[in-house]
């Protein structure tokens, strides 16, 4: 069902199916973005700080990011990314780890300049199998509106 602006509620939640990251995935993305030991190195890792392989911030962020689009929560609908703030990596996530991602809509305001189009405000949380936060952000997008000359309910 494609949805629009319109059709969101102020605290609605979207939660993705987990999925598992595995090491070949962690190496394949460090080595084309992100080439750091704790990152492409299993043996250099294992002496490192976190005593073993590590994921990427970015490669985590960029899970989040498939797993949202993939599962398609707002249907066809096009959601255009604004900006991102207060990204945190709070643990780092190994091989073997199982991630699930949530969004929960924070903020809904009308564009002023634009009435056809709505910004939406969500706070995104990536979780290890464990619950812990692995990564928390919010990121603004914008959408379209149902009905633009109608006022929001």
């Amino acid at each position: 069902m494609d949805r629009t602006w319109s059709d969101l509620v102020l605290g609605e939640v979207w939660t993705s199916a987990p999925f598992a990251v595995s090491a070949d995935e962690i190496v394949a993305f460090a080595c084309a973005f992100d080439p750091q030991a704790q990152h492409t190195d299993p043996e250099a890792a294992a002496s490192g700080r976190f005593g073993t392989l590590i994921a990427s911030g970015w490669h985590v962020a960029a899970l989040a990011m498939r797993a949202f689009i993939g599962a398609k929560p707002f249907g066809d609908t096009p959601v255009v990314g604004m900006g991102v703030d207060e990204l945190r990596w709070h643990h780092p996530v190994k091989p073997g780890d199982t991630l699930t991602v949530s969004r929960e809509v924070a903020m809904l305001r009308r564009s002023e300049s634009k009435p056809d189009r709505g910004i939406v405000r969500s706070k995104v949380t990536v979780a290890n199998q464990d619950g812990n936060a692995v990564m928390t952000l919010f990121v603004t997008t914008q959408m379209p509106v149902s009905n633009p000359g109608l006022a929001r309910a």
